[in-house]
């Protein structure tokens, strides 16, 4: 216990040395004050695709249609609280695409933080897509780019929630949110078999997820070149 002790002190300090001081207003939240929990869930992860593919081996894939029904609703009910709630929360602070100050909006700024740890925490929640991939015997799904993505995400949003819990952190999740509302309800609704002849607009869904790709890095790029108040410098760079 003195070891892990120890080990957590080191890991602590060592991200703080890297990006400087953590945001107090987020201090005593669920998982944030140390980056262990996150650490071990995303080594958990890593374990449980490795451990379970070697049990569904030879086994046959579990068809789990009421789960992933249940799952998918489940994801888009609190992607859709996400978009909403960040909506909201933006208009009331008065927040603006370009250089949104840290410390501007009071309440408002609290109001994004709290939604955007519910987007941290539901990438922890998204590890199951993973996880259900490997008991339906979904090979071909489980990709590097798949893993590497739900992996990193969960870490990276830990440092978000640390140093940048509001200001201009809050453009990603948000449209996320709404790509993700879009896109679990096609996943839900793809398992039932009544329901896939409505599904034409899969092309619509696949460019919009194109989009997102594309504006992100374009927004956060643009965010280096400005001088954003209140803004942690060396995770700012470091994000990018």
């Amino acid at each position: 216990m003195e070891h892990l002790k120890a080990f957590d002190q080191e890991i602590n300090e060592f991200v703080d040395y890297m990006f400087g001081p953590r945001d107090s207003r987020v201090r005593g939240w669920l998982l944030l004050d140390s980056y262990l929990p996150t650490f071990f869930l995303t080594c958990a992860y890593l374990l449980c695709i490795w451990l379970g593919n070697k049990f569904m081996k030879n086994r046959p894939p579990f068809s789990l249609r009421a789960h992933l029904i249940v799952y998918n609703l489940g994801i888009t009910l609190l992607s859709m609280y996400m978009l909403i709630e960040l909506i909201l929360a933006t208009w009331e602070g008065g927040y603006n695409l370009q250089c949104q100050n840290l410390h501007s909006a009071g309440a408002a700024d609290i109001r994004v933080a709290k939604v955007l740890w519910w987007y941290y925490f539901s990438k922890v929640i998204e590890f199951m897509d993973t996880i259900f991939f490997v008991l339906r015997k979904k090979s071909s799904q489980i990709t590097f780019l798949h893993v590497y993505h739900h992996a990193t995400m969960f870490n990276i949003w830990w440092c978000v929630l640390n140093w940048i819990p509001c200001g201009q952190s809050f453009f990603g999740p948000t449209l996320n949110s709404f790509i993700h509302v879009l896109m679990y309800s096609y996943y839900g609704l793809s398992v039932i078999p009544s329901m896939r002849k409505y599904l034409w607009w899969k092309k619509y869904l696949t460019q919009a997820q194109l989009v997102r790709i594309y504006i992100t890095p374009i927004f956060n790029g643009q965010k280096s070149f400005r001088n954003v108040r209140g803004q942690n410098k060396r995770w700012t760079n470091s994000h990018l």
